[in-house]
């Protein structure tokens, strides 16, 4: 297998293309300060995740920044903080402020040469229209949670995604999924046959971060530890 084998890479934006992370982290800074500093870095994104990931399945078709909102009051909650509504809402409205991977930007206008790029995301579409902004390049198709009415990982973004890519003639096979979610993203990658490229965002670091821990290692057909790295591959298979 190839990477010039597939025609489409779908790309998980949040975690792979920006950096939900840091986004998180400062978002959150109102909240965490009061906490002095008893939890880390890690502890911080990993209650968030569990937040998340309850209330995605709980209300699924809640646009990501009221979901956000409601994540922020779930976290006070939990470390016994106080928090008013305002407080809840600039949290969801947070994401146009998440940064962009440093080498995402001049990856994707080098991959855009090569490949049709599609976004499949957890996410609203006014906050990705910000970040879309941040990446510099025009998708050639842009799925998001609000479109669909879940979140990933159900089947049915990837079904979603699947039928319409299919109506333009674009068969599963020609496709690969680039994430770095192994929750999110590879194990319904696997379900679903698609072949995937994990975009290692969290290699030097321990745990799942902001994502759910897995639970299992998905098969990946790719691992690339940024996007830079992807692009080498490519030009060093291409010689492009």
């Amino acid at each position: 297998m190839k990477l010039s084998d597939f025609e489409v890479l779908s790309f998980d934006c949040y975690g792979t293309l920006i950096d939900w992370e840091s986004g998180m982290i400062a978002g959150l800074e109102p909240l965490t300060a009061r906490l002095g500093g008893r939890l880390s870095r890690d502890e911080i994104l990993q209650a968030h995740a569990r937040a998340e990931s309850t209330q995605q399945r709980w209300t699924p078709t809640m646009r990501y920044s009221d979901l956000l909102a409601i994540v922020y009051k779930r976290l006070a909650e939990q470390w016994e903080l106080v928090v008013t509504p305002e407080e809840c809402a600039a949290y969801g409205a947070s994401v146009p402020n998440w940064p962009a991977f440093p080498d995402s930007r001049e990856a994707l206008g080098y991959l855009k040469k090569h490949f049709r790029l599609v976004i499949l995301s957890n996410v609203d579409n006014v906050s990705f229209a910000a970040s879309n902004a941040r990446l510099g390049v025009h998708f050639d198709a842009v799925y998001t949670a609000e479109d669909i009415g879940s979140y990933k990982p159900s089947d049915r973004n990837f079904d979603y995604m699947l039928e319409k890519l299919g109506e333009r003639g674009i068969a599963k096979g020609r496709i690969l999924h680039t994430a770095e979610s192994l929750f999110h993203d590879h194990l319904p990658a696997n379900r679903h046959g698609l072949a995937s490229c994990w975009i290692y965002r969290r290699h030097a670091q321990q745990g799942f971060g902001a994502t759910m821990d897995p639970g299992q290692m998905p098969r990946v057909d790719f691992r690339f530890n940024s996007m830079a790295d992807l692009v080498e591959a490519h030009r060093a298979e291409t010689g492009g």
